[in-house]
C-alpha cells in the first residue's frame, strides 16, 4: 500500500494548484494549525470560492483536503511562528524543485516576501525562507552530512536526481554501467520515480526488470528511455486522468495505490476516478489518515480496557499460527523430495524453454496446450516472470520453487523457514509466561487496593458536616434547599444558626432531643460564616447567631414580601461576633469511603488527610483540582481517590467564591 507520494506525484499536484480551476495562487493564508508532529493545516481563503484546508505532511504529502484532524487545545511554537511569518499573506507562486518531492509556495505579505519549503522526501521537513533563502525557522531543526536545516543558515537543497522529463538515452546508459543493481531498481533511484513507476517503464519498454543494468543491451536502453517519455507524457500535456487502484487484500477490497494517470500494471485492477488529483490524493492519504486516527482512540481504549488479557490472546493467536507455519514448510520441503523428479522435470523443461529465448508468457502459453501430454506441463499451477517462480503441485501440498535454485537448495529453503518460525514460537511461548506472571501482579496489586464503599444519605443533597461531638449539621445550597430544610427537615428540638447580613445557608444542628456541647455550637458558627457571602467577599471574619425553630417563620409583615429561600426571624437571637471563617477538606476512610468537608476541628476528627481552605485566589474548579492532585500524591492510588474524591465531589464541600490552601 502506497505510502507517501512520488516525485511524479508532486508533479501533477503542483500543476493543479499552480494554475487552472484548481488554483491556489493569490487565497489569502489564514490561521495554521500543527494538528500531529510532521504536519500543518493551513486554512485558505480562494477568492470567488470560500475557505479550503491545505494539509502539509513532511516526508508523505501535501493536498488539498476535506478529512482534517483536531486542532490542539493548546497551539505549539512552529504554527505560531509561521502565522507571525506568514497569516495574513498571499500565495503567489507554487513550484516542484528539479522534479524532486519538493513544493516551493511563495508568499508575500506587506510587500515582504517569503518562501514555504514542502520537503515530501523520507525524513522531509516544513521550512521557511526569507527572500534570500535564509532559513527563518524550520519544522525540526536538523543536521545531515554536508546539509544544515537550521535557523540562519541558507537553504540547501539535497543532492539531485536525473529528471524523467528530460530522458536522454545516452545518460541512461552511463548510469547503467555504473550501477550494480538491476533495471528496474536503477532506473527508480537515478530517476527518483519509486517502484511502481519504475515498474511501468519497463513493462512499457518490454524489458524484463530483472535484468541487470550492466547487462541491458543498447536496444533496451533506448526502448527504456522512450517509456520513460511516454510515461510521463500525460503529466507534461496537463492530461491527467486520476485514480484510486483498488485490490482485494484479505479478502477485503482495499485501497492500495493513487495515481494522477493510468498504468498498464494495474489495467486488470478495479479502479475510482476522479475529478482532480487533489481530490483522490485527498481520498487516498486524508481519509485514511483521519481513520487511523479513529483506529488509535478505539485501540487506545481497548488497550486501556485490558491490557494484558489482549496481548496474551494475540500471543496465543501468534503461538497458533507459528506453529501451523511451521508444520506447512516442513511439509512442502519433504514434498520436494518426495517428488524429486517430477521436480526436476518441470526445471528441466523451464530451464530449456528459457535457453531458446522464450518469454515466461509464451512458455506459460505452451504449457496450458501441453497439460495432457507433458507430465511436467500438468504439474506447473502458475509462473511468476517477476520473482522467476513456478507454483509445482506436489500431491499433498503446492510448492512455490525458484527456478534459479537447486532442488536441495529450495527443500532448505523451507527447512530453513520452518526452523525460524519455530524459533519464533519458543519466544511466544517465554512472552506469554511474562504476561501471566504480569497479570497475576495486576490481579495482587488489585486485591490490595482500597475499595471504594458507598452509601446515600438524605443529606447528601445539602451541605454538611458532622461535628466533634457527634452531631449532624446541615446547610442550605440555594434558595430551594434553604426552603426544604426549613419546611421538610428542621424540628423543634433543633437549634437554627444564620448570619447577620444576608447571603448565607440555612443551618440546622439535628440535636435529636440531646443537650448540644458548646464545641458543637462553636463549629456550627464558623460553618455558616465560612459558607455565607463572607467568604465570597474575601473577609476573614464575620457574626452571625443562633435562634430556636420556632422564631423561623415565612410570614411576612404587613405589606412586606419574601422571595423564596428567605425567613422571618422573631425574638431574641444569641450572637456570636467576629467568627473567623475557615474550612477542612478531608477523607472519611471508615466504614465508608468519601470526602468530607466543614470545621477544621470537625473534619479533623472524622476524617484523614485533612487540608484546610481560606480565602483566596482560585476558584471552585482550580481549587479543587489542587487538592484531587495532592489526594493523589498522597495516597499513591488514582482510580480510588478518583471514587471517593474527584474534582466534582470536592468542590460540593468548598465555600462559594474564591480559595487557597493554608500553608
Amino acid at each position: 500500500m502506497k505510502q507517501e507520494m512520488t516525485s511524479a506525484d508532486v508533479a501533477a499536484l503542483v500543476s493543479e494548484l499552480g494554475d487552472g480551476e484548481g488554483s491556489l495562487i493569490d487565497s489569502k493564508i489564514g490561521k495554521i494549525y500543527q494538528p500531529a508532529p510532521d504536519e500543518i493545516r493551513i486554512n485558505l481563503f480562494i477568492f470567488g470560492k470560500g475557505r479550503y484546508n491545505l494539509v502539509i505532511e513532511a516526508g508523505k504529502r501535501a493536498h488539498m483536503s476535506n478529512y482534517v484532524r483536531e486542532s490542539p487545545k493548546t497551539p505549539q511554537a512552529f504554527p505560531m511562528l509561521l502565522r507571525k511569518h506568514i497569516l495574513g499573506g498571499r500565495i503567489t507562486s507554487i513550484k516542484q524543485y528539479d522534479f524532486d518531492r519538493i513544493i516551493e509556495m511563495g508568499v508575500i505579505r506587506g510587500g515582504i516576501e517569503t518562501i514555504l519549503v514542502c520537503e515530501l522526501f523520507s525524513r522531509g521537513n516544513i521550512v521557511l525562507l526569507n527572500s534570500d533563502r535564509k532559513i527563518i525557522l524550520p519544522m525540526k531543526p536538523v543536521t545531515f552530512k554536508g546539509r544544515r536545516v537550521r535557523s540562519g543558515e541558507i537553504y540547501e537543497y539535497p543532492e539531485a536526481q536525473l529528471s524523467p522529463l528530460d530522458v536522454d538515452a545516452n545518460i541512461m546508459s552511463e548510469r547503467f554501467l555504473s550501477s550494480d543493481s538491476n533495471v528496474v531498481r536503477t532506473i527508480a533511484t537515478s530517476y527518483n520515480l519509486g517502484g511502481v513507476l519504475a515498474e511501468e517503464v519497463c513493462l512499457r519498454a518490454g524489458v524484463d526488470k530483472n535484468t541487470s543494468a550492466k547487462d541491458a543491451s543498447s536496444e533496451e536502453v533506448a526502448a527504456l528511455s522512450k517509456a520513460v517519455t511516454d510515461v510521463f507524457a500525460p503529466i507534461v500535456n496537463h492530461e491527467l486522468n486520476p485514480c484510486i487502484i483498488k485490490k482485494t487484500v484479505k479478502d477485503e477490497l482495499q485501497a492500495v495505490d493513487v495515481l494522477p494517470l493510468e498504468l498498464t500494471q494495474y489495467s486488470d485492477a478495479e479502479k475510482e476516478f476522479y475529478p482532480s488529483f487533489n481530490k483522490a490524493l485527498d481520498e487516498f492519504f486524508g481519509k485514511k489518515a483521519s481513520e487511523e486516527v479513529i483506529e488509535q482512540v478505539v485501540a487506545k481504549k481497548k488497550e486501556k480496557e485490558d491490557v494484558f488479557e489482549r496481548r496474551l490472546r494475540k500471543q496465543q493467536e501468534a503461538i497458533l499460527k507459528f506453529e501451523t507455519d511451521s508444520t506447512r514448510y516442513t511439509l512442502i520441503a519433504e514434498s520436494i523430495y518426495g517428488n524429486y523428479q517430477t521436480v526436476e522435470e518441470v526445471l528441466s523443461v523451464l530451464e530449456a524453454a528459457r535457453d531458446k529465448g522464450y518469454s515466461w508468457k509464451d512458455i506459460w502459453d505452451t504449457l496450458k496446450k501441453a497439460k495432457d501430454t507433458l507430465p511436467a506441463a500438468k504439474a506447473i499451477v502458475s509462473i511468476d516472470p517477476a520473482e522467476g517462480s513456478v507454483v509445482v503441485d506436489l500431491d499433498v501440498v503446492n510448492a512455490n520453487i525458484n527456478v534459479r535454485k537447486t532442488i536441495p537448495q529450495n527443500a532448505q529453503m523451507y527447512y530453513n523457514k520452518a526452523k525460524k518460525i519455530s524459533k519464533k514460537r519458543d519466544g511466544a511461548l517465554i512472552a506469554i509466561e511474562d504476561t501471566k506472571r504480569a497479570m497475576q501482579k495486576r490481579e495482587q496489586k488489585v486485591s490490595k487496593r482500597r475499595k471504594a464503599v458507598f452509601k446515600k444519605h438524605w443529606y447528601d443533597r445539602f451541605r454538611w458536616f458532622f461535628s466533634s461531638d457527634g452531631f449532624l449539621v446541615i446547610g442550605g445550597r440555594d434558595s430551594d434547599t434553604n426552603e426544604e430544610i426549613v419546611k421538610k427537615y428542621m424540628e423543634k428540638r433543633d437549634i437554627v444558626f444564620h448570619t447577620q447580613v444576608p447571603g448565607a445557608p440555612i443551618t440546622v444542628i439535628k440535636t435529636e432531643g440531646k443537650d448540644i456541647p458548646e464545641t458543637t455550637l462553636e463549629e456550627a458558627a464558623r460553618f455558616v460564616v465560612s459558607y455565607s457571602s463572607v467568604w465570597k467577599s474575601g473577609q476573614f471574619s464575620g457574626d452571625c447567631y443562633w435562634i430556636k425553630p420556632e422564631q423561623v417563620s415565612k410570614t411576612p409583615e404587613s405589606g412586606e414580601y419574601l422571595k423564596k429561600g428567605s425567613f422571618i426571624i422573631r425574638g431574641e437571637r444569641n450572637y456570636y461576633k467576629d467568627v473567623p471563617v475557615g474550612v477542612a477538606i478531608g477523607l472519611d476512610l471508615g466504614a465508608e469511603t468519601r470526602v468530607i468537608g466543614g470545621p477544621l476541628s470537625a473534619v479533623q476528627s472524622n476524617g484523614k488527610y485533612v487540608i484546610e481552605v481560606m480565602p483566596g485566589k482560585f476558584n471552585q474548579n482550580d481549587i479543587s483540582k489542587k487538592l484531587y492532585r495532592m489526594y493523589v500524591d498522597e495516597l499513591k492510588d488514582p482510580s480510588f481517590v478518583k471514587q471517593i474524591a474527584s474534582p466534582d465531589r470536592i468542590a460540593r464541600m468548598l465555600p462559594p467564591g474564591e480559595s487557597d490552601i493554608r500553608k
